[in-house]
């Protein structure tokens, strides 16, 4: 018999959860979804469980994000409600980790992409290893930044949120930790020494210091001033005009990311901004239900079907958007995206967010 795609323990005092597709990176699917839905309510109402942790197996990747190939194929078969349910259920999972009564921890050594932010992000503890890279590449692929990230990335220090979901750059940990991304830095070695201390029932925050070490310095900060200066502006043109204009000052940084940007969907680059500037006003609550309109819509498209047909399906890495440049995306063209749906999301059975 194959492995199981995930397991999940109760060790001690401690609910494990072991994504468990190293060859896929620990792609997310729903049948995992489900199953680490099912675990939280077990160990919400089980008074042995002190604590949570959720880790990836392999040593690669935590958790790459949602699995990508099985999303577009059910497009492509025009299986779109699987799309959706996936797409749901994802999005009322990390909703039930980001308000879970118990500490969850996540151990992040490895690829940290897409909806495994959706499962570390949200909890109270995330702790950065070694090999902790961190990104939202999606609009690389003709996506946007979901599972929450219209929320969470604005709240990021200064203009990082809004860098992040334009470029999909990657961070460090010690990126990571600067940036608030992780709680803590905690060496890869070290992280077997924690999860026994849960399981044995130790306090999180207590175990987390005791394994903890001073994080290594973080490149990215040293540019903060170039993503503050340049990323607040309100239109991506505006954001390229200023990006462009600290390359002429001869920053090599800055002539890599307007390159970066440039290569990306023009018409996700425009949803990722407008989410992420109106994601500062809403809750929780309200980022997943404007994520998940703009899902439908996007999984109807062309875009998205393009990006990961160029980059994960014939890998020519060269896709054919929608529109050939950024500035070719109409004023008001994206409107429609994040109008009303029908069968809307909606969280049965959870309780209001604190």
């Amino acid at each position: 018999m194959s492995d199981p795609e995930i397991i999940c323990k109760k060790l001690g005092s401690c609910g494990v959860i072991t994504l468990n597709r190293p060859n896929a990176l620990n792609a997310l699917n729903l049948d995992m979804v489900r199953e680490i839905a099912r675990a939280l309510d077990a160990w919400e109402i089980d008074t042995e469980i002190k604590s949570v942790v959720i880790k990836g197996a392999g040593g690669k990747a935590f958790c790459c994000g949602g699995d990508i190939k099985a999303i577009y194929e059910f497009g492509k078969a025009g299986r779109h409600e699987d799309q959706l349910a996936f797409w749901r259920e994802e999005y009322i999972l990390n909703r039930r980790i980001k308000f879970y009564p118990k500490p969850y921890v996540a151990l992040l050594d490895g690829i940290v992409m897409g909806g495994g932010a959706g499962l570390s992000l949200h909890g109270s503890h995330r702790i950065a290893g070694d090999k902790f890279s961190f990104a939202m590449p999606e609009v690389g692929i003709g996506f946007f930044p979901d599972i929450g990230a219209t929320y969470f990335l604005p709240r990021l220090p200064g203009k990082l949120g809004t860098y992040l979901a334009l470029t999909g750059a990657r961070l460090t940990c010690g990126d990571g930790v600067a940036f608030g991304l992780a709680t803590a830095y905690v060496p890869s070695s070290q992280h077997e020494a924690l999860l026994q201390k849960l399981i044995a029932g130790e306090d999180v925050d207590g175990a987390a210091a005791a394994t903890a070490s001073q994080a290594p310095d973080s490149d990215l900060m040293k540019q903060k001033h170039f993503v503050d200066g340049c990323f607040g502006a309100a239109t991506l043109v505006d954001i390229l005009e200023e990006i462009d204009e600290a390359g002429y000052g001869g920053s090599m940084f800055a002539m890599n990311t307007y390159d970066t940007i440039r290569a990306k969907s023009p018409l996700s680059l425009s949803l990722a901004l407008r989410l992420v500037q109106l994601g500062a006003k809403l809750d929780l609550d309200e980022a997943l239900r404007m994520e998940f309109r703009v899902a439908a819509r996007v999984a109807m498209g062309h875009d998205f079907y393009e990006g990961v047909r160029a980059l994960l399906i014939d890998k020519d890495n060269n896709p054919v958007w929608t529109h050939k440049e950024i500035e070719a995306v109409k004023p008001g063209e994206i409107d429609p995206y994040f109008e009303p749906i029908p069968g809307e999301l909606e969280f049965p059975g959870l309780a209001t967010a604190p």
